[in-house]
Parts: structure tokens; C-alpha cells; sequence
């Protein structure tokens, strides 16, 4: 683990200094570690398959053209694959945002280091296509090369990242967009090519199970991010009753704070279920005042050995 600590370290280091168009964030982050890294794929040694579809800013709306609340939705699989010696994943989202809309498909590998009796270690990698389609934009002067008009872009891109995790503490992190794709745009007359630069964004993540009773387990959280404007972090925390029934609270700084609820149903807790409520915080004036969050998780029991490693004892060893 110590050795660990230093490539964890720098990640967390790293980005205040990173710069990235806006991205979407989401209140389940403890859940959503293939949003987070590519290097998390596999790593929990089950196959897992994440759904969640975000509503921020609920019953916000432009009066005029495609203004109006943003609403994401996120789909990800992600299986351990012991040929590979790590897990494969893949990454699917909409993100729309008034009159822009993002389509990613995203393909990880991570390879797998094992780290004493129960930890793991990742180190991922991933390729991305990403298609930004911009819709009808009111120039002040008709016909600005600058202002695109029902215009798309699609470009490809290379993201990495590190991941740990054990039976009582994960922490990793991840940064998209190596290639700093460019993005071109034609203007309503189709005489201009406007731009929109994809710069590095980096995330960092950590979490901490701490059995409080035989039933109940606390798991604090932190996610630190940061894009073009801001530097932002998420802290929360969630409780766990019998491993079936959770809730917590988050804040996000200079945004909102969440409450979280859920359950795990079926044989091996399987399926996950969660809602997420957002109160606005800050700048209330400028958005609605809440955004809602549904997940849906579903974990398939760990791949079975389909061979029987060799035994070594003592029994058939002989000396002379």
C-alpha cells in the first residue's frame, strides 16, 4: 500500500492544475466508480451493470429556444477478465445541456495488481468517441463565423487512471481528453468554423467502510474535480444497515446538498437501487431549486475457476 500512496498522491495533486470543458457530475459518485476511472473496471471481481439518469435543476426552463434544465444519462458494464489479468469495461451517456448535446462511448482495459490478502490495485486505460452536436443558437450579428448553428463534431480521444481497492477502503481517480480533441462547428451561413477545445479533466476519489455495530457500517466519501472554471469537491457520507439498506447526505462546495437512499435486493444484495435529492445551495437566483437522481446497479455473482490450481504439500515432498 505505501507504495501505492505516492501514484494515488500525485492524481490528487494534479488537479488543480487540470483544465476541462464542464462535465457531468453525479450525487451517486460513491457507486460510479467507471465514471470516476478506467481503471476501476473489473476490480470488484463481480460483473456489474450501472444505470442513472440525472435531472438537475427540475422545472427549470428557457423561454426561448432549447434552454433548459440538463439531464444526463449514464449506462456502464464492467467485468473481470482473468486471460486480460485485470477487467474490461465500457461507458455509454447523453448528456444534453440547452441546446448542446454530448453522445461517449467509451472502451476501458485495466490491468490488476494484487496488493496483500484482500487489496487490488488498477491501472486503466480508455478510448472514447465523443459526438457534440450543437442545436439552432440567435447570433447578435447574423452569420458570425463564432456562433455554431445545428452543427456536430464527433472526434476520438484517450483517458487513464489509477484505482485501489480493498474490502475496507477504495481511493483512485481518473483524466479524459489526452489528445485535447478539437471540436469544429459551422455557423448558420456555413462560412465559419467555430471551436470548442476537449482540455484535461481530472478526478480523485476515496472511500472508507467503518463497521460502527455488527450491523451497521459508515462509509465516508470525498471526489475532488475540476474543469476550465472551477475547482470543485463533493464530501459525504452514507450508513449501511444488514448490508441491504443505505442512507447518507452530500455536499457539493458552491452548489448543493443531497440526500441519498436505498436498498439491495435479491440473493448476494444483486441489485442496488438509489435515489438522490439535490437542494440547491448557491446561486439559487440562476437554476431550480432541486435535481433528482435514480440509479440502478446489478452485480452478477464472481466468475467461477473453471480449472483447479496445483496443490503443493509437503506429503510428496522426500529426502535422501
Amino acid at each position: 500500500m505505501k507504495k501505492l500512496l505516492p501514484v494515488l498522491l500525485l492524481v490528487l495533486l494534479a488537479a488543480p492544475f487540470a483544465k476541462a470543458q464542464q462535465q457531468p457530475q453525479f450525487t451517486h459518485y460513491g457507486f460510479n466508480g467507471m465514471q470516476i476511472s478506467p481503471a476501476y473496471a473489473g476490480i470488484t471481481n463481480r460483473p456489474e451493470f450501472m444505470s442513472i439518469y440525472r435531472y438537475q435543476w427540475l422545472g427549470y426552463d428557457a423561454s426561448f429556444d432549447d434552454g433548459g434544465a440538463p439531464q444526463t444519462l449514464f449506462l456502464s458494464a464492467h467485468t473481470p477478465v482473468r486471460l486480460l489479468h485485470g477487467g474490461v469495461g465500457l461507458n455509454l451517456m447523453r448528456d444534453k445541456i440547452a441546446n448542446t448535446t454530448i453522445l461517449t462511448a467509451a472502451l476501458s482495459y485495466s490491468f490488476h495488481i494484487n496488493v496483500g490478502e484482500t487489496g487490488k490495485f488498477g491501472l486503466g486505460i480508455q478510448g472514447n468517441v465523443n459526438n457534440y452536436k450543437k442545436g439552432r443558437y440567435r447570433a447578435i450579428d447574423e452569420g458570425d463565423p463564432n456562433v455554431p448553428f445545428n452543427s456536430s463534431d464527433t472526434k476520438y480521444d484517450l483517458g487513464a487512471g489509477v484505482w485501489y481497492e480493498s474490502g475496507t477502503f477504495y481511493a483512485g481517480g481518473g483524466v479524459t481528453n489526452l489528445l485535447k480533441s478539437e471540436y469544429q462547428f459551422a455557423d448558420s451561413s456555413r462560412t465559419g468554423r467555430g471551436t470548442l477545445l476537449g482540455e484535461n479533466h481530472i478526478y480523485a476519489t476515496v472511500g472508507l467502510h467503518v463497521p460502527l455495530t455488527q450491523d451497521v457500517t459508515l462509509t465516508p466519501t470525498a471526489l475532488l474535480k475540476h474543469d476550465t472554471e472551477t475547482f470543485s469537491f463533493d464530501i459525504g457520507g452514507r450508513l449501511t444497515y444488514l448490508e441491504k439498506y443505505w442512507a447518507g447526505v452530500n455536499y457539493r462546495h458552491e452548489e448543493a446538498v443531497s440526500a441519498l437512499v436505498g436498498v439491495s435486493l435479491f440473493q448476494d444484495n444483486a441489485l442496488r437501487v438509489g435515489y438522490a435529492l439535490d437542494l440547491t445551495t448557491f446561486n439559487k437566483a440562476a437554476k431550480a431549486a432541486t435535481s433528482h437522481e435514480v440509479m440502478v446497479n446489478y452485480r452478477l455473482p464472481e466468475p467461477v475457476i473453471r480449472f483447479k490450481p496445483p496443490v503443493r504439500t509437503p506429503r510428496y515432498f522426500f529426502t535422501r
